[in-house]
């Protein structure tokens, strides 16, 4: 049953990895991307900007495998995906795997939700 649960954090973690390791080793092929979706990657990557997100994306990937670093990584791992849904949805308008990764990201998030409760009860304690 734990295999089980620890699922979406694998599932995710193995989307990270593998993602962003094809930034640097270029095993997949990416099709061209046209319009605005083509522009805003265009200017992502002629900017390192991409460089630095596909860094983090490894990086917390890692992360997320190693249970003492999991919580950590999962709240960092957060804005990347919602961006990479919103640049789906609002950008290339053809949602995808960024539906997956929330839905993913979520459900690791609430299946550690204790490790988070202590700083939703110290704010709550300061207001």
């Amino acid at each position: 049953m734990k295999t089980i649960q620890k699922l979406p954090v694998y599932l995710l973690a193995l989307i990270y990895l593998i993602f962003g390791s094809n930034y640097f080793f270029h095993f997949i092929t990416m099709p061209p991307m046209a319009g605005n979706a083509g522009t805003f990657a265009g200017v992502l990557f002629t900017t390192r900007f991409l460089l630095v997100v596909k860094v983090l994306e490894l990086t917390l990937g890692l992360g997320m495998l190693v249970p003492k670093t999991r919580a950590l990584a999962l709240i960092l791992i957060a804005p990347i995906t919602v961006n990479i849904l919103l640049f789906e949805l609002l950008i290339a308008q053809q949602p995808g795997i960024g539906i997956l990764m929330v839905i993913l990201n979520g459900l690791a998030i609430y299946q550690l939700k204790d490790k988070y409760l202590g700083i939703v009860k110290d704010r709550l304690a300061i207001a």
